[in-house]
């Protein structure tokens, strides 16, 4: 069954809430939030998406498997943990860049820790729940 409200407020909520969702991956390591939180409500997104479209066409969207943000995201949050040990310090030191970017704050390797984060969530969240999906069909 295809609810055309669902389709409808699906449209506008995807990029709203994907975009909320990189809001909370950026302010994570300040206030609340972060790269789980925010992993979780862009995988809401997703979905909400596949709920009113199905899941072939969020698929689409996505252009390639769930499954593959998972070892991306492992090797960015791993590199952002030993990237301190090529330059002397211990593992999972923090390392910032001096200058802040304007609406983005200070970067270090803690937001690359965060983004893989939000990338491994992603990733098991839709991959669990589109396999469930697609074995019930």
């Amino acid at each position: 069954m295809r609810s055309t409200i669902l389709q409808t407020a699906s449209k506008y909520l995807l990029p709203i809430l994907f975009l909320f969702s990189i809001f909370l991956l950026l302010r994570g390591h300040y206030y609340p939030g972060g790269g789980f939180v925010g992993g979780l409500v862009a995988s809401i997104a997703f979905v909400l998406h596949s709920f009113a479209f199905g899941t072939e066409n969020t698929l689409k969207i996505l252009r390639s498997k769930p499954m593959t943000l998972i070892p991306v995201g492992l090797g960015i949050s791993a590199l952002s943990m030993f990237l301190p040990v090529f330059v002397g310090y211990p593992v999972m030191t923090g390392l910032w860049f001096e200058h802040p970017i304007p609406v983005i704050g200070m970067i270090g390797t803690a937001l690359f820790f965060d983004i893989g984060v939000y990338m491994v969530v992603i990733g098991v969240v839709l991959t669990i729940l589109f396999t469930i999906s697609s074995s019930t069909h």
